[in-house]
């Protein structure tokens, strides 16, 4: 089945009226979009619960907890058709599905670049969880000066009778690749005009700046364990 998703409300589809022959169509079209979503929240809410047992084994354990926050949204439908038009994809539940990875996100933020890596080999043991692609623009930064590891996981969402792997994309970032990420995307998004290369030039000098900061905190920190 497919429709336009970019007048589909995040809670309730309001489809274009010349879209749906009657109520009945409408009322099923919206079921199905607000099942879709559903299965999307069940494998963020898995995965946010092996981050929260983890936290907790540490704070048990009595040691250093390698996730400071843990943030998870979902895509907005106008996000989704934008992505799936941007890509000259259909605009179709099953388009959507199917080629899209990032529609459910987790985004956790660690003290230091090692616990990023630290929370990834965790995840990628647990049998349950697949890796479908990664990206770490850590060792390879954009060039922006933009920097976090980003993976693609599979996860199996269990139902009453029906079984849905789904795909969650999850970014690692440290505290200070996530402080310069947010304040890059708001410059971003407040303005419609190009960005002059100077300021550019600036984004990158301050993201450059933030990663040498990024590893002498965590050098600082090896350091007074060391003294321990």
């Amino acid at each position: 089945m497919s429709t336009n998703l970019e007048n589909l409300d995040s809670n309730v589809p309001s489809v274009l009226s010349n879209t749906i022959a009657n109520t009945d169509d409408f009322y099923k079209l919206a079921f199905e979009f607000q099942q879709i979503m559903m299965i999307f929240e069940s494998a963020i809410k898995q995965l946010e619960t092996k981050l929260d047992i983890l936290n907790k084994e540490n704070k048990v354990c009595g040691r250093r907890n390698p996730i400071e926050t843990i943030k998870s949204r979902i895509k907005s439908p106008q996000s989704i058709a934008s992505k799936l038009e941007k890509r000259n994809l259909p605009v179709t539940f099953k388009s959507m599905t199917d080629n899209l990875n990032d529609i459910a996100g987790i985004r956790v933020i660690c003290p230091y670049i090692s616990d990023i890596y630290k929370i990834r080999d965790i995840l990628l043991k647990q049998p349950d969880i697949t890796l479908i692609e990664e990206k770490d623009y850590i060792k390879n930064p954009k060039k922006s000066g933009y920097r976090s590891l980003h993976i693609v996981v599979e996860i199996p969402v269990y139902l009453s009778d029906t079984t849905h792997n789904v795909h969650v994309e999850i970014q690692l970032r440290t505290i200070a690749m996530d402080f310069w990420a947010c304040l890059e995307h708001e410059l971003h998004y407040k303005t419609t005009t190009v960005v002059p290369e100077s300021v550019r030039r600036e984004l990158f000098r301050v993201a450059e700046t933030i990663a040498m900061t990024d590893r002498e905190m965590e050098e600082i920190a090896i350091e007074l364990q060391n003294i321990d």
